[in-house]
Order: structure tokens, then C-alpha cells, then sequence
């Protein structure tokens, strides 16, 4: 990954902390609120997200276009799916901190890569002219981001074929193709958002 490191953090006049990265432009943290005026459906299931962890001199990121936010464990909470294979399972793994981030639509294209490319051959933030940056708990997050979920790891357990109530499901998306193992499940405590 990129190295792009926060060079200003400043308390705003109303108590928003902002993030300004090296082009000045400024992330703000938000109140969990946020999330209320979202369309969480449309925003995970159409817009889609990066997944990205590691630390800002080693990291991947990856799409996602499965997952959930809601409450759990009397905490907000996102909920995600990674399978095995994929390289950004390798930082999730070996790490606590998670990033969730919300482009929009007019990032289709850097979406599009980080899902069909792995980050084992290529540099995504060089193909993709993504500007990494350093959230305050030492997570990455993007400056293309529209919203932005710094996470926490609560919980992971991996699918199994036997928990599959709905057996059409397990046939339809899972097989011994590559790309087709069962994924890892994680709930994400969501302890910032930020939104410019």
C-alpha cells in the first residue's frame, strides 16, 4: 500500500473532529445518526464497500456488496463476509482494526477493480488513484469516501455447509471453484463514522 499520513487533526467550532489528509480536504467525524438516513440496503447491496485492513504502510482493500449494519450486544454493528481466499482476509485475520467505506457512485470504476483484482498483483491505490489516509484509532480509510465506518472486530465464524437451512443457497454460491469457498463472518463494533 501507499504511504499517506494524516498531517492535521483540528476540533471544529461545533466539537467534529477532522481528519485533513495531505490534500487538505477533511473527513468529518459524524454521530452514529448518520447511518439512520442512509438506505443501508441500497448502500451495501448497490453502491457497494470497501473492506480495508492492515495499517497505513500495509494494507488491502477489497469490494464487498454483502453485509449488514444494525445492533448487537447492545452496540452498533456492521456485519460482513470474506472468503478465504481473498488477500484483505489475510489483514482481517492478523488484525482488529477494520475499515468499511461508502464511495458513491461516481467511484463505480475503483469499486470495480478492488472486487475483480487482488491486491497480491497489483497496487490498487496506484491503479486506482485512491488516497489512503490514517483514521485517529490507526485504521485506513480513503478520501474518495462519502462515509466512512472504523471498526472494531467482535466476532468471526466461518459458514458451514451443515447451517445451510436453505440448501439452494449453499448450491448456488458455493462450490470447489476458485472463488467459491464458504466465507468468514465477522461483526464489526462501529466505533467512528466519518462523513465529508
Amino acid at each position: 500500500g501507499s504511504q499517506c499520513t494524516i498531517s492535521e487533526i483540528r476540533v471544529s467550532a461545533k466539537g467534529n473532529q477532522l481528519l485533513y489528509n495531505e490534500t487538505g480536504k477533511a473527513m468529518i467525524k459524524k454521530d452514529l445518526t448518520l447511518l439512520a438516513k442512509e438506505d443501508v440496503f441500497h448502500l451495501i447491496g448497490k453502491e457497494w464497500m470497501l473492506i480495508t485492513s492492515g495499517t497505513i504502510n500495509r494494507f488491502n482493500t477489497m469490494t464487498a456488496s454483502w453485509g449488514g449494519i444494525g445492533w448487537l450486544w447492545n452496540k452498533p454493528v456492521a456485519y460482513i463476509f470474506v472468503r478465504p481466499e481473498r488477500y484483505t482476509y489475510e489483514f482481517i485475520e492478523s488484525g482488529s482494526r477494520i475499515t468499511l467505506s461508502f464511495l458513491g457512485e461516481q467511484h463505480r470504476a475503483i469499486l470495480n477493480l478492488c472486487g475483480s483484482k487482488s491486491g497480491r498483483d497489483i497496487d490498487k491505490v496506484k491503479e486506482t488513484g485512491l488516497i489512503p489516509h490514517e483514521t485517529e484509532r490507526g485504521a485506513v480509510a480513503f478520501e474518495q469516501s462519502r462515509i466512512t465506518l472504523d471498526c472494531r472486530t467482535l466476532f468471526r465464524a466461518p459458514m458451514q455447509e451443515c447451517h445451510f437451512l436453505d440448501k439452494e443457497i449453499h448450491k448456488r454460491w458455493y462450490n470447489d471453484k476458485p472463488g467459491g469457498s464458504l466465507h468468514m463472518m465477522y461483526v464489526l463494533e462501529i466505533e467512528d463514522v466519518y462523513g465529508l
